[in-house]
């Protein structure tokens, strides 16, 4: 989500509009102009609130995937997550991402809050595309979502206290200045990294702090006894279905929002990849799941739907068809395969949020250095690529950690065994998320 300005080519939507009405005296110029910008800014707001919808489709995933005496828990975690994450933006997030580097480097600061540019609200920001705020909000979103990827995985048994200051401190400041290297324009933008709308940027800088998370925290109680992984049954399957269609919903404003305009050509070719990516990524879980399990594994089915989406965002505009077909369904195989090595290594993941962001997440950024091509027809070049994941991993992971290991050390940051045999809504939240009652 690279940002471009007036010293680079207009919109190609705005110059071929221009052009066509160039010799029609009796049109306006400047109001088509006005038109496009508006027509740019619409969809854009949109495309927030699609990704704002997401959120919706992360609680319905890790309420349904997980057990019912937690559910109140997590949406309230995931209702937090959201609310942190835009504030947190407003507040630092925003001036650090998009500091608005003199030269190409790894820290700048553009100072607190929010600042109305002279040209913030007219076509000369972005170069028509939306507006500052508008470019303030779908940025937001995106900060949130990282920190909603962490909350999966650590469901069950983590406080509440410790996740909320670990969300602060992580979209307030170290997603913002991991983005900052490629969307502010610094030092891996200038090394050549791609990264169109988050596969390593959003979503495994999630799943690094995800299993930063599962590490320091340990397996739920009971989930490994005597070599054996135990399952712990979901609340409610349909829930998580729900959930997960939300989310490929939302994934259209993610991916075709990442276009920065409503430009027909660009936005259409990128929700047809990323739709492409999704389809076989399921396609992937269930075969793979089917081989590994011997037998039609529906989370399996969904996780791979949502591993073929994050492995397409990276790429989503600079591979074809055909090879978003291959990235998907390479995703879903893999995201079966890192499933079953987290329970080998006893690190136990609610809701495969590692295999889904961080593994896929690796996967489909290197992708676009096997498939990409530039807009002259030129391969996308590899090492960059792996330059840019282990430089925005290694980052990320030893951030959480470290943010994690100084909460562990303080204040901890467990539940106790009484909380998590009985559940975390009774004792923290004094209610339940399934209650019926009957009149007497």
């Amino acid at each position: 989500m690279e940002k471009f300005f007036l010293s680079e080519l207009p919109l190609a939507v705005r110059e071929s509009a221009l052009e066509a009405t160039a010799s029609a005296d009796s049109i306006d110029l400047s109001l088509v102009a006005e038109g496009l910008f508006t027509a740019n800014n619409i969809w854009m707001m949109m495309a927030t609130a699609l990704v704002f919808i997401m959120h919706l489709g992360f609680a319905g995933v890790e309420a349904g995937f997980s057990q019912s005496k937690n559910t109140v828990n997590i949406l309230f975690k995931n209702t937090l997550t959201p609310v942190i994450g835009i504030l947190t933006y407003y507040i630092i997030g925003f001036n650090l991402m998009y500091p608005g580097f003199e030269t190409p480097g790894w820290f700048s600061f553009g100072g607190f809050f929010l600042d109305l540019p002279s040209n913030g609200n007219t076509s000369d920001y972005a170069s028509g595309g939306y507006t500052y705020w508008t470019d303030f909000l779908f940025q937001a979103m995106f900060a949130a979502t990282a920190a909603t990827i962490v909350s999966g995985a650590v469901a069950e048994r983590i406080k509440i206290s410790s996740y909320i200051t670990f969300t602060l401190l992580f979209v307030g400041i170290v997603y913002p200045i991991i983005g900052s290297w490629k969307w502010g324009g610094g030092a891996l933008h200038a090394a050549g990294f791609y990264d169109f709308a988050g596969s390593t940027l959003v979503h495994s800088v999630g799943g690094w702090g995800a299993l930063a998370g599962i590490m320091l925290l340990g397996p739920r109680i009971g989930k490994y006894v005597d070599g054996k992984v135990i399952d712990k049954p979901g609340s409610s399957v349909p829930l998580a279905t729900i959930g997960v269609f939300l989310l490929w919903l939302g994934w259209f404003g993610f991916n075709g929002g990442s276009v920065l305009s409503a430009d027909p050509g660009k936005v259409s070719f990128v929700l047809v990849t990323t739709s492409l990516g999704a389809c076989t990524g399921a396609l992937g879980g269930l075969l793979a799941g089917y081989f590994v399990f011997k037998r039609l594994d529906f989370g399996m089915v969904l996780n791979g739907l949502l591993a073929g989406l994050v492995g397409i965002t990276a790429g989503a505009d600079v591979i074809s068809p055909g090879w978003a077909l291959v990235v998907g369904f390479v995703a879903g195989i893999l995201v079966v395969l890192s499933a079953i090595t987290l329970d080998k290594l006893k690190l136990d993941d609610c809701v495969g949020a590692v295999s889904v962001h961080l593994v896929c997440g690796v996967w489909g950024t290197l992708a676009v250095g096997i498939f990409g091509v530039t807009a002259e027809g030129t391969p996308m070049p590899f090492l960059p690529q792996l330059y840019g994941v282990a430089v925005c991993g290694a980052t990320a992971f030893a951030s959480a950690f470290i943010i994690f290991f100084v909460l562990k050390k303080l204040f901890g940051i467990r539940v106790s065994e009484q909380h998590e045999i009985e559940g975390l809504d009774s004792h923290e939240h004094g209610i339940r998320g399934y209650t019926i009652v009957y009149d007497e």
